[in-house]
């Protein structure tokens, strides 16, 4: 649960900053890397749910594959070097995970993937 608590913080700050900007094209920019660090953060939040589940391996890909789909979003939008990294980092953390549950690991360590979208979330604080 704090781990919720923490994503949903972070990007509910990202998101009223974003609304304190001022011009068009810099405030959708900015509130579309907050919605998508909204949409990261609830599809981590799944994946924590679904590996505290007894490690469901469906459940899981299901999460990891949303959160691959937010990344593609995320990164065909941005222009940003640090929040390019910070996405890639986000990847190859769904990819440590994604290759523990393949190999049986019903209990992957997340903390990579809570980190780096985390980090999303500062990024997109502007």
């Amino acid at each position: 649960m704090r781990r919720h608590r923490t994503t949903t913080l972070v990007a509910g700050t990202a998101l009223t900053a974003a609304l304190a900007l001022t011009g068009c094209g810099t405030l959708d920019t900015a509130l579309g890397c907050v919605q998508a660090a909204d949409a990261i953060a609830t599809s981590v939040d799944r994946l924590s749910q679904a590996a505290s589940n007894a490690g469901d391996p469906t459940q899981i890909e299901e999460s990891l594959t949303a959160i691959d789909q937010e990344l593609a979003t995320l990164k065909e939008k941005t222009g940003n070097a640090d929040l390019s990294k910070a996405v890639d980092g986000l990847s190859t953390g769904v990819e440590q995970v994604r290759t523990a549950v393949r190999d049986g690991d019903t209990t992957p360590d997340l903390k990579p993937v809570t980190d780096a979208a985390a980090e999303i979330g500062k990024v997109c604080t502007p």
